[in-house]
């Protein structure tokens, strides 16, 4: 089973890439943050303990975010997963590759998708007129999301690379140029 990380800051691209490539390669697609506000909006007690963090643009404890993720791989082990937003921090990370083992997988593939700070914020604050998310419409939000990304969770890429597991690409372009660019890159590691 083919598992991928895609790995890059708030707004790169991640969520719209790991929906094309799910179907693309036939893959179960995990975005925590489309979980965590599923859940916000169904008002269940897992979204009013996250509702706060979101809210701030902080990342939610990885405990919580763990336990999610083992929740939907439990039910989901048919075939491999493209991880959108998964794993955030390097303590996530390694109970993650635990977790895989114990199923009998592995990742295959992170890949980090590079894209300049101005330009995160620019196509975030375009999404947040679109989307409605709290998180998307207030720059200072955006700003704080992407300074916690580079303090807590650009680090994970460290993780993956001693792993010999990380890739790295230009997350600018048309839709489908990034995408050829992630398909090169994961083709080239089955």
């Amino acid at each position: 089973m083919l598992n991928i990380i895609l790995f890059g800051a708030p707004g790169c691209g991640k969520g719209t890439q790991a929906q094309r490539l799910a179907e693309h390669y036939d893959l179960y697609h995990i975005s925590t943050g489309e979980v965590i506000r599923s859940e916000i909006a169904r008002g269940t007690e897992l979204g009013r303990s996250m509702e706060g963090y979101i809210s701030r643009g902080e990342l939610a404890p990885d405990s919580i975010v763990v336990e999610m993720v083992r929740d939907y791989m439990s039910t989901h082990s048919d075939k491999g997963c493209i991880f959108d937003g998964f794993p955030r921090t390097t303590a996530q990370a390694e109970i993650f590759d635990t977790m895989l083992q114990e199923i009998d997988s592995k990742v295959d593939v992170m890949i980090f998708m590079d894209v300049p700070e101005q330009e995160l914020v620019k196509r975030i604050l375009l999404r947040g007129k679109d989307s409605g998310r709290k998180d998307d419409a207030s720059e200072e939000v955006i700003r704080n999301r992407i300074e916690i990304y580079r303090q807590q969770t650009a680090i994970v890429a460290d993780h993956y690379t001693k792993q010999q597991k990380y890739s790295e690409i230009n997350g600018l372009g048309t839709m489908d140029e990034v995408f050829e660019r992630l398909c090169k890159v994961i083709d080239s590691k089955r």
